[in-house]
């Protein structure tokens, strides 16, 4: 399959994958077979959308539920990982209710993936299953970035109050 690629980072195969029954993780592009690059346009396949990035025209449909809550796929200041934190309780809230929920950003690989992993660990899984999990489902590209994993590993509240301290210390 003919990707293109950014920094040595393919892009993704599928719009979306499931990575547990219920909880999808995308993004807003991918590569067709033919290794044509496709726009992903959602409609009303699920019954929660959470970008972490967004596009005009990328859906989702009028009436599905989405949470837009643009995030950098870089270090995340105190505020930034307090927003990734509600998305995780809208995630996991809505899994655990037996909805289906898409959490998408850019290629579907960072942002997504510490939202899904984080909302994996918040329905009983550990860390390194959750990122595993999160690999397997949508791509060993998932979450290269190693900063999220650290985040994940010392847990997002921990992750909030240390770059607030920092930024304290900055000032």
């Amino acid at each position: 399959m003919k990707t293109r690629r950014r920094g040595g980072v393919p892009d993704p195969g599928t719009p979306w994958d499931e990575i547990v029954p219920g909880l999808w993780m995308g993004g807003h592009h991918w590569v067709d077979p033919t290794g044509r690059w496709q726009p992903v346009v959602v409609g009303a396949e699920f019954d929660l959308v959470v970008s972490l990035f967004s596009a005009p025209g990328h859906g989702p449909a009028p009436g599905v539920p989405h949470r837009v809550l643009p995030v950098p796929d870089g270090p995340l200041d105190g505020g930034q990982l307090a927003a990734v934190q509600e998305a995780v309780r809208a995630v996991a809230t809505a899994v655990a209710a037996g909805r289906t929920v898409l959490v998408r950003c850019r290629s579907g690989y960072n942002r997504s993936g510490l939202v899904v992993a984080q909302a994996l660990v918040e329905l009983g899984a550990d860390t390194a299953g959750a990122v595993r999990k999160v690999r397997a489902g949508r791509s060993p590209w998932a979450l290269h970035n190693e900063l999220f994993v650290e985040y994940l590993d010392v847990g997002l509240d921990v992750a909030r109050l240390l770059v607030s301290l920092e930024a304290l210390d900055s000032s």
